[in-house]
């Protein structure tokens, strides 16, 4: 490549730097700034011209979890990411932002970070008001439960004995209430599985074995006319959990993902795992930070999720579908904390993907650990 054609994609490239929403910063191995795009430049307060005669020590605090993402980037020689991180600087204005840090060469030394300031942080406060709701409907459920499931069974009785009794033409009554007794039972014993009244059997999980069984039932009831896909890391290692919840957890969103698809032509649903190697994100609340390596998606090339449904999806009672009760996604988020992850929907691309993060077994995490110290 000639000089004018590298100066050419140089300008190019900062061009298209300069447009990204997100702000970039390009450092070298004294963490000396050399790239700056406009985003940054809001982001600190400070010109690029100034940024570019500075380190990144002179951005940001000492303590401050942006080094520490940049010397762990340069260590494992892999790109690392922290979702909600608080940063602060001498001129801009305190953010909480997911920082990712790539090396861009095979010497390490030389990194892109990106930062962006609306990201997963604000799903985490978001699903803990979700959780926060589902823990309002355990207790309304065990309300129900006690207040309102024996008078229906009595109900039911009587609608039954009465049945024998009256004349043909009027059954049809008798017969009305006997099933909306029963639906009213049905759905009370759906807002009973919110009950965490009992603690989880927590095992090794492997989250394949989760994801097979799940196929398994879709394949052969509600979607056995749509294609599934799977795309698998068969390294990943097992989650501490109960599989049966787990199950749940990805049943429920294989049937949306399979509802959504309905009887459109080439209908196509993909369950993906991976490991996502230095993902962690703050505990709200808390100085402490939590490592959710394991990735399991569901992904749906369905028509997607109305604009107006996306802020309050996963909501109790709030449903896109005619007769739909609007407790499934409540539930996903609810299980999925309680296994100390989170469920982060993407509908940003002309499919529908549910990720769910999930902590490795701790045998795993201790490994880690150590490799990090050593």
């Amino acid at each position: 490549m000639s000089a004018r054609d590298r100066s050419a994609l140089s300008e190019m490239s900062e061009v298209i730097l300069g447009a990204l929403p997100d702000a970039v910063v390009m450092v070298d191995g004294s963490n000396r700034i050399r790239f700056v795009n406009l985003a940054a430049e809001t982001l600190f307060g400070v010109s690029a011209v100034v940024l570019r005669r500075q380190t990144l020590e002179d951005l940001v605090p000492f303590a401050s979890p942006l080094l520490a993402l940049v010397s762990q980037a340069r260590k494992r020689g892999a790109w690392v990411s922290e979702y909600g991180v608080p940063l602060t600087g001498p001129k801009m204005n305190p953010a909480n932002v997911d920082i990712q840090v790539s090396p861009v060469n095979e010497s390490w030394q030389d990194l892109v970070i990106t930062f962006r300031e609306r990201g997963i942080a604000q799903k985490i406060d978001g699903q803990l008001m979700h959780r926060g709701a589902a823990r309002s409907v355990i207790g309304m459920a065990r309300v129900l439960a006690h207040e309102v499931k024996n008078p229906l069974s009595g109900i039911k009785g009587a609608a039954q004995l009465v049945e024998d009794e009256v004349k043909p033409e009027s059954r049809e009554l008798t017969q009305l209430i006997v099933r909306e007794t029963d639906r009213i039972a049905n759905l009370i014993n759906r807002l009973e599985d919110f009950s965490d009244r009992h603690p989880m059997d927590r095992e090794p999980v492997n989250i394949h074995q989760v994801l097979g069984h799940v196929r398994r039932i879709a394949e052969h009831g509600f979607a056995r006319n749509i294609s599934l896909v799977e795309n698998y890391d068969p390294s990943l290692p097992p989650v501490m959990g109960s599989s049966d919840q787990l199950i749940q957890v990805f049943l429920n969103l294989a049937k949306n993902a399979a509802e959504a698809i309905g009887t459109r032509a080439n209908g196509e649903i993909v369950f993906t795992t991976a490991y996502r190697h230095g993902v962690r994100l703050a505990v709200p609340g808390s100085k402490a930070r939590m490592e959710l390596p394991l990735e399991v998606c569901v992904i749906d090339n369905g028509p997607g999720i109305p604009e107006d449904m996306r802020p309050c999806l996963f909501d109790a009672f709030v449903s896109s579908k005619a007769g739909g009760v609007g407790l499934g996604l409540a539930l996903v988020a609810k299980i999925v904390g309680d296994h100390g992850g989170i469920v982060e929907p993407d509908l940003s691309g002309d499919r529908t993907v549910f990720r769910v993060l999930l902590p490795a077994h701790a045998s795993r995490e201790n490994s880690t650990e150590t490799e990090d110290a050593a």
